[in-house]
């Protein structure tokens, strides 16, 4: 969660170069809360295209869920 919120205000497509932030995005992508472009499993994370396209409305309400909860 984040990683989302830290993306929330980002302007897309938005390229993702760190690891950890790729990462981040596959969670983000497999949970439905983003849509991206991301490597497959059998390309090295730093190899591969790596773009969150947007975040889904399914993101922005949990990023608003998580925000009331604090």
């Amino acid at each position: 969660m984040d990683f989302l919120r830290r993306i929330k205000d980002s302007r897309f497509p938005l390229a993702l170069h760190d690891e950890a932030d790729i990462r981040n995005a596959i969670v983000l992508e497999a949970a439905g809360l983003i849509e991206a472009q991301l490597p497959s499993p059998d390309v090295p994370l730093t190899h591969g295209a790596s773009i969150i396209f947007r975040i889904t409305p399914e993101g922005r309400a949990a990023i608003s869920k998580a925000e009331r909860s604090e």
